[in-house]
């Protein structure tokens, strides 16, 4: 069955969702979700809204895909437990060890592999499958091409709608780095979303130059269909209810083969007013278009309207769209963001604007609240559930009531009344007081016998006990209670080697050499090759079939090592060749019982970025490594940041973004195995220090003129200091939230 799959920030966007056609909807718990901004659930919120869904058929999946650091292992997983006996169908996880180790204590519990996790091959889909996942949830960059392949392995996900992240899937450390506020921590504060400058011609005028319209499939949902993808994800848990139910509504026309192209259109133009940013692209999957970066307009564009006609100082729209009291409106000029306006009333041809703003002749009026369309959204109503009961009330025995495989008796036997008994029809009146559940109930037999007296009180708890034991089979049928019962996992030994990454070793000396090419087609660095030290080919996270098949022709021709990974796709990829695995900092391991199931499967591995050095004791090992000095890399962009204009590229190594407080991020520029450019992008700051006590210190001097004196510099922050031009202590001193 295909699922339509909505977002639902807050019980109103759950119920639009369920009321508009939604298959699924997923949402955060509490604690341990990716959006903590969002208002989530706990736990009777949240078992309020299992049982409404599971009345309606509708599933409902739980996001608790944040990072876990070791101290919040004990409470997270203790969330976990009560979530799954809440009644939920499926968790979403982001830690794909962390899911090995609890699907091999709890074999019963439903798992899908967040988006976060960064799965954009069938490698990384098989693995997903042996560590216990049911579900992969794609990441948003991957090709339509590789999405077939991955549906042929496991059930598959994908975002059809909604806004798009700069950075590939679960590699983003920008909100991290530059406030403290890990996006891996369900915390971005969204910097990808303010104004910045390239030092490239044409790009220098500070804009948006990193924020990407929101992502809508529409039409070419049937591609994923026919690729075999079974569910199709609606994103935005922090946004209003009327943009969830528009949303979902839109969908469910989209897969009803009887819908019509008018009514469709009518649910587009719904979407489009609830929220648009940039005015919508089809996303990566089908290749960069020409909307995927939205460099103009930031937030919700809406709809277009009409244009602005000045008139005697009023501000005039002649529109076919009848405006009323309480629309806004967004105003547009060559493309830019004037401002906002609001409805002042109407005039023959259209109606009349309110702002604040000095307006012109032409500018574009965009609507982005429409009162009737909001309200019409929220309208509708899922279909309720049928139950049909069998009630028996006989004199000196106790009440019963039977109904969809509850069967519940009265706590006191039936007296017999002096005066007034009970008649069917007083049953059947209170029986018909369904407390608030979506049901819709009827009776099959109610039998009365003798003259049966029972309180008014007792008859509503009777009641009321039998629908709370009816909901409660609803949302949990008959689902066994689970326990929490974990056993602390340790490690011992400690490392002194150095690894450095570097496109170019020339000067270099390391125990552990990581090359990362400046262009996968070309031959290996000379320099690397001569090392005398283990040597590993770099994976970026974010690859594709060829770029795995060059990746194993280099190994092999260069008699190299193994591979250092940034994702869990490079896991398959070294035991499909037989090489080692030094498992990077992409990988973000920060707990010690995920460690322990990746830790037979690895050579090395690289410990988060994102702790302190005291969050790291307890990952420290023979085998571990901490990013300690150099360029930190906070972003991959698997898309080209120029908006595809090749033909004026001046394809430079690395370009230099600002922000609007004058830091400089360098952008470092690659080629992929099929000859297309990739970028990643550097923090400001670089990264001074000496690592952690008892762990190996890696060195990334990707973009790094002088590479030689900053390896040399590893073990002395004074010369460090002296090497780059800025620096950062990193969060080895306080971590993040």
């Amino acid at each position: 069955m295909l699922e339509i799959l909505a977002p639902a920030g807050n019980a109103e966007c759950a119920n639009a969702a369920i009321d508009n056609g939604a298959n699924a909807i997923y949402l955060g718990f509490s604690s341990f979700s990716a959006r903590q901004s969002a208002e989530n659930f706990d736990e009777e919120s949240l078992r309020k809204i299992v049982e409404r869904a599971h009345f309606c058929g509708v599933k409902v999946y739980v996001a608790m895909n944040t990072l876990v650091k070791d101290e919040e292992t004990e409470t997270f997983l203790r969330s976990l437990v009560c979530v799954w006996n809440l009644g939920v169908d499926a968790i979403i996880l982001q830690d794909i060890f962390l899911g090995k180790a609890i699907k091999e204590r709890y074999p019963e519990i439903v798992l899908h592999l967040s988006t976060q996790a960064g799965v954009c091959s069938s490698d990384g889909a098989k693995f997903a499958k042996e560590c216990g996942f049911s579900r992969v949830i794609v990441a948003r960059e991957t090709p339509l091409s590789e999405i077939q392949k991955i549906t042929k392995i496991l059930e598959t996900e994908c975002f059809v709608q909604g806004a798009l992240c700069t950075c590939f899937s679960g590699q983003c450390y920008f909100s991290s780095f530059a406030g403290g506020n890990s996006g891996n921590r369900g915390r971005c504060k969204q910097p990808c979303r303010k104004r910045y400058a390239y030092d490239r011609q044409g790009f220098e005028e500070t804009s948006y130059a990193r924020s990407l319209s929101d992502l809508c499939v529409g039409e070419n949902i049937g591609k994923y269909i026919a690729a075999g993808v079974t569910s199709f994800k609606i994103e935005g848990r922090m946004r209003r209810a009327e943009y969830v139910g528009a949303a979902t509504r839109y969908y469910r026309l989209l897969l009803n083969d009887e819908t019509g192209e008018k009514d469709r259109a009518v649910a587009l133009s719904d979407l489009k007013r609830t929220y648009n940013r940039g005015n919508y692209t089809k996303g990566l999957a089908f290749g960069q278009d020409k909307r995927f970066l939205s460099r103009s307009v930031q937030g919700h564009l809406g709809e277009n309207v009409g244009v602005v006609k000045v008139e005697k100082g009023r501000y005039l729209v002649e529109s076919r769209f009848v405006a009323k009291q309480g629309d806004a409106f967004k105003i547009l000029r060559d493309g830019k963001e004037v401002g906002g306006a609001a409805f002042a009333g109407t005039y023959a041809r259209g109606f009349v604007l309110f702002t604040r703003e000095r307006l012109k002749n032409g500018d574009s009026v965009f609507i982005t609240t429409d009162t009737e369309v909001n309200a019409r959204v929220l309208q509708g109503k899922a279909k309720p559930y049928t139950v049909r009961l069998r009630l028996r009330f006989v004199e000196g025995e106790r009440a019963q009531a039977i109904g969809d495989g509850v069967s519940l008796y009265s706590e006191n036997v039936l007296q017999s009344a002096t005066t007034s008994p009970l008649t069917e029809g007083d049953i059947k009146a209170n029986f018909l007081k369904i407390d608030g559940l979506p049901i819709d109930v009827s009776f099959d037999e109610v039998e009365v016998i003798g003259n049966v007296f029972m309180p008014k009180s007792a008859l509503n708890a009777f009641r009321r006990a039998f629908y709370d034991a009816l909901a409660k089979k609803i949302a949990c049928d008959g689902r066994s209670s689970l326990t929490q019962k974990w056993e602390k996992q340790s490690f011992c030994g400690k490392n002194a080697l150095t690894a450095v990454i570097s496109d170019d070793f020339t000067g270099v000396e390391c125990d552990v050499a990581i090359y990362k090419a400046t262009d996968y087609t070309a031959p290996i660095d000379p320099a690397f090759l001569a090392l005398k030290a283990e040597k590993y080919l770099y994976l970026p996270p974010f690859h594709t079939e060829k770029d795995v098949l060059r990746i194993k022709q280099l190994i092999k021709e260069n008699h190299l090592d193994g591979i250092y990974a940034e994702n869990y796709d490079g896991i398959s990829i070294a035991q499909s060749i037989g090489c080692k695995l030094f498992a990077g900092t992409g990988f973000n391991l920060t707990n010690p019982l995920a460690l322990s199931q990746i830790y037979p499967l690895v050579s090395y591995y690289a410990i988060s970025k994102e702790l302190s050095e005291t969050e790291i004791g307890s990952l420290i090992s023979e085998k571990a490594f901490v990013l300690s000095s150099g360029d930190i890399k906070l972003m991959d962009l698997c898309y080209c940041p120029f908006g595809k204009t090749c033909r004026q590229c001046d394809k430079r190594a690395v370009y230099k973004l600002t922000d609007e407080n004058g830091r400089v991020f360098p952008v470092r520029r690659y080629l992929g195995a099929d000859g297309g450019c990739r970028f990643e992008v550097y923090n400001c700051a670089s990264l001074i220090g000496k690592g952690a006590n008892g762990a190996g210190q890696l060195v990334d001097v990707s973009v790094q003129a002088d590479k030689p004196s900053a390896v040399k510099a590893m073990n002395n922050e004074q010369r460090q200091k002296q090497v780059y031009s800025s620096y950062t202590a990193g969060h080895i001193k306080n971590g993040v939230l």
